[in-house]
């Protein structure tokens, strides 16, 4: 992930897609992904677009066109924890995440 760091870094700020299946309920968990998201990266992304997926199961998360994150790939839902150690490693890999940060 790190030659999307080096992509992105001097372009005006990205944007973040999550993409999720409506049919599977995970609007809420999209929606939650996205305010801590902002909340955190609030001076690094433009913003984050929910889109409601027409494949079942999806949960797709990219910042511009890359994908980040892919449930199916992963086999599972990422921790808000190391969602937001991915968003940071290519929008601003100086940024300290607290206590979120890797050991």
């Amino acid at each position: 992930m790190n030659d999307l760091n080096s992509v992105y870094s001097g372009l005006s700020k990205p944007s973040v897609t999550i993409e999720y299946c409506p049919k599977c309920g995970w609007m809420l968990r999209s929606a939650y992904f996205a305010q801590e998201l902002l909340t955190t990266f609030s001076e690094d992304i433009k913003g984050v677009f929910l889109a409601p997926s027409e494949t079942s199961g999806t949960f797709k998360i990219f910042i511009e066109a890359d994908l980040i994150f892919d449930r199916k790939t992963n086999g599972s839902f990422p921790e808000i924890k190391e969602l937001k150690q991915l968003v940071r490693d290519i929008v601003n890999p100086e940024k300290s995440l607290g206590h979120s940060d890797r050991k």
